[in-house]
């Protein structure tokens, strides 16, 4: 058995972060930067690039989310990460002690600007076409109803993907299921580790900061077994 440590939406924060011991894999799912303007984007995306290429951890996978947005415009590319060590994932995939890991940075659209958004009705093909013999599958959005409240208009709201939420509990069924985007807000706690009774995937909101409490990590990620 190995550990796994699961991080996501550092958003400029990473070197707040308590780094554990004896982990195999750490695993970024999206947003490690701010600014909508790639330009700007660029060198925070760079500066968590030196930190997480550093960390004492055998093997670094990188998903980008929506404000990883020079990301998406080619300014920083898949070799800034291969060339210190790091994983980068693009809907594809990779297999480590022969675990196989998909990654995708895909999320339904909201506002304008922003990386890697897709509209709801075309996310189904998406994710359609992810292999169903997947044991660990790292996305930015979460499923709908998993670990993704957020108030919308003063209203609680479910955030996440309804096509993704199908796909994984009905024809994936992968072992772990780990993403971030929605953070913990106000009064609601998304970051964190669930298993719905029915279903043998374990799911893990991996964010780290509080929304409208940045400059501080309210979790420092979430620690999962894997063999």
């Amino acid at each position: 058995m190995k550990k796994l440590w699961h991080i996501s939406d550092t958003h400029t924060y990473h070197k707040l972060l308590t780094i554990p011991s004896d982990i195999h894999m750490v695993v970024f799912s999206g947003d490690c930067s701010n600014p909508r303007d790639p330009t700007k984007n660029e060198k925070e995306v760079r500066d968590f690039i030196a930190w997480f290429g550093n960390l004492p951890i055998k093997h670094k996978i990188f998903v980008a989310g929506n404000h990883d947005t020079s990301i998406e415009k080619g300014l920083v590319t898949r070799h800034d990460f291969q060339e210190v060590g790091i994983t980068y994932l693009e809907n594809d995939y990779i297999t480590i002690d022969g675990i196989k890991i998909f990654g995708s940075p895909f999320s339904p659209t909201f506002g304008q600007g922003w990386a890697f958004n897709k509209d709801r009705s075309l996310l189904d093909e998406c994710w359609a076409k992810v292999d169903s013999d997947t044991d660990i599958m790292i996305t930015h959005s979460p499923p709908k109803t998993i670990l993704d409240v957020a108030y919308h208009k003063g209203e609680i709201d479910h955030c996440g993907c309804n096509a993704l939420k199908k796909h994984i509990l009905g024809r994936i069924k992968p072992t772990l299921c780990l993403f971030g985007h929605i953070h913990n807000s106000e009064d609601v706690i998304n970051a964190g580790v669930i298993k719905l009774s029915a279903y043998d995937t374990v799911f893990s909101n991996g964010s780290v900061v509080t929304d409208n409490k940045f400059g501080v990590v309210t979790s420092h990620g979430n620690i999962m077994v894997y063999s």
